[in-house]
């Protein structure tokens, strides 16, 4: 027979307060419970752990060896018990989040101050990743959440939330764009572009639109980053094309923006997280608060 957990806690317990009675009050039992609890841990252990008269209890000499090995156990699992109970109640916890870099610089940022207002020990990691690392992120569990762009149908992800980001034009003051009514396909056209990487989410909408009205557009520049594609506008290399949702569309006091008159240039941005596992406690709250959030923008 091993020992269990309550015949340790009630040894220790025995064993501070020096009193059978006193620890049977504090444990909640009576005393020829405590005293089965005790005598159940001396078999499992094969030693005599107290020395017992009618008026007085002591610790024999293993009694006292064990007791600081028995105690550290009982005050560990107490205090995991501690952190489990924090953790569920959203006092301590980590969420752990994959993001398009446009919302990880833009709206994200918001959420979560707006989100530790209410829960100050919650701590965060985000990764601001492009789509297609989004989705390898929260396939592997390297994350709780991905916020990754286009449709997601893939029976491995559970979808909490959808919402559009629409494409902005991004050009210097001065520049033709701002002489428009409004911007569409054609106009773009006629004007050389800085267009983010292939692999984005950002650059697959932008040429599906394109290739749906029929057009190709003058490709100037490419990059990854749009804090680059920023600056190789402020250059002068043409305009950007980048989603409403990026904190670069409003930084900058030197270029304009305006949305994209062409439904094409929108793309859908899905809350998504691994089908059929449960979501640590911050990470689920955190979930809901970022759904109320974009529901919002």
């Amino acid at each position: 027979m091993n020992p269990d957990l309550r015949q340790i806690r009630a040894f220790v317990t025995v064993a501070q307060l020096g009193s059978f009675t006193r620890a049977a009050g504090l444990l909640n039992l009576s005393q020829p419970a405590l005293t089965v609890q005790i005598r159940n841990l001396e078999d499992a252990l094969g030693v005599r752990l107290f020395d017992r008269n009618t008026r007085t209890v002591s610790l024999t000499r293993m009694g006292r060896e064990l007791i600081p090995a028995l105690q550290r156990i009982v005050r560990d699992l107490d205090a995991v018990v501690a952190e489990a109970r924090d953790v569920a109640a959203q006092r301590h916890g980590i969420v752990r989040l994959a993001a398009l870099p446009s919302f990880a610089s833009g709206v994200l940022p918001e959420i979560i101050a707006r989100f530790r207002e209410e829960h100050p020990k919650i701590s965060f990691v985000i990764h601001d990743v492009i789509a297609s690392a989004v989705i390898a992120q929260v396939r592997e569990e390297q994350v709780d959440l991905g916020l990754t762009g286009g449709r997601t149908v893939d029976p491995e992800f559970e979808v909490l939330h959808t919402t559009q980001d629409h494409m902005h034009v991004v050009y210097p003051v001065g520049h033709p764009f701002g002489d428009k009514r409004q911007i569409d396909v054609e106009a773009l056209t006629q004007h050389p572009l800085i267009l983010m990487h292939p692999a984005t989410s950002v650059r697959a909408v932008v040429d599906a639109a394109f290739v749906a009205a029929g057009h190709a557009p003058f490709v100037a520049a490419e990059a990854t980053y749009m804090s680059t594609a920023v600056g190789m506008v402020r250059a002068g290399l043409g305009a950007a094309i980048l989603p409403g949702s990026a904190m670069e569309v409003r930084a900058e006091r030197t270029l304009r923006s305006r949305s994209i008159d062409d439904p094409g240039f929108t793309r859908e941005i899905s809350l998504i997280k691994k089908a059929e596992r449960t979501l640590p406690p911050a990470s689920e709250s955190f979930a809901r608060s970022m759904i109320q959030a974009l529901q919002r923008v």
